[in-house]
């Protein structure tokens, strides 16, 4: 295990009851970026709320709402990179930082990790698609960080009629705080496609190992590393996995499928020992 994921683990071990998501994140990306001092970049997160600060009258919650978009959005320019949705580097924290570019969820770190640090009552929502932040005094205003801008309830339920159907309806479950164990797996989710969709396996089995690290019991990840230790002709691991997965999630819409592998694949693994 390389250091950044023996880090990450430990950040993220089942016993620690709050996961600091800034550094998780960070270390996330020193896989990616060996030698990334993830301490520079924390402290970049505490300069720029200092800088925040003087910016920030006193005054209601509408006003201090505006003024400090006013200042992520207008005055350090943090967007959502439409030209280049996909790629990895905007999952990654230290280049959003840099780069001052990314996609939703990364965004809404940004956004939540100042205004904590600030005090501002902010915190990071996974509605379905599009990650949001959410001022959770006064109004409950929702913050679309993509765009940079304050989004109504029903703009979001326009936007989950266009994803998942005409009959779908806003639930409260879908504006409610993620956890930063929620937020991490969906990063690292967000990971696993873009690798996937390029056709790098070893990097989409590394974003499952930390899902995995994140939350042990994800039958459906389980699921997806068996699978992709199969395809690198990982046997004895995808077996294991697959096993586990099946005991978790015997009624899986995919478990007929997996279950179905199995003699053959418990045949290859005894022919390789």
């Amino acid at each position: 295990m390389t250091e950044a994921r023996a880090r990450f683990a430990a950040l993220v071990a089942p016993a620690v009851a709050r996961v600091p998501l800034a550094e998780a994140a960070l270390w996330i990306a020193a896989e990616e970026y060996p030698g990334l001092d993830v301490e520079s970049y924390v402290d970049r997160l505490d300069e720029i709320a200092e800088a925040g600060r003087v910016r920030l009258r006193s005054g209601g919650v509408d006003e201090t709402i505006a003024r400090f978009n006013d200042f992520l959005f207008r005055e350090l320019a943090f967007s959502g990179n439409t030209e280049s949705y996909e790629d990895p580097r905007n999952s990654f924290l230290n280049e959003v930082l840099d780069r001052r570019t990314g996609i939703p969820i990364t965004l809404a770190l940004v956004y939540t990790e100042v205004g904590s640090r600030l005090g501002l009552p902010v915190v990071g929502v996974g509605f379905p698609g599009h990650f949001l932040v959410k001022w959770v005094k006064g109004r409950g205003v929702l913050i679309d960080p993509f765009f940079g801008k304050i989004v109504s309830r029903e703009e979001c339920e326009e936007r989950l009629r266009t994803q998942q159907g005409p009959e779908a309806r806003l639930d409260a479950s879908m504006l409610a705080a993620a956890t930063p164990r929620e937020i991490l797996v969906r990063m690292l989710r967000n990971l696993k496609h873009n690798y996937l969709a390029a056709g790098d396996l070893q990097r989409a089995l590394g974003a499952v190992d930390r899902i995995l690290l994140v939350s042990p019991d994800e039958a459906a990840e389980l699921r997806d590393r068996g699978i992709l230790f199969f395809r690198l002709e990982c046997f004895s691991a995808a077996l294991r996995d697959f096993e586990r997965y099946l005991s978790l999630a015997p009624g899986d819409v995919m478990a007929g499928q997996i279950r179905a592998r199995l003699p053959d694949l418990r045949r290859e693994v005894a022919r390789l020992q």
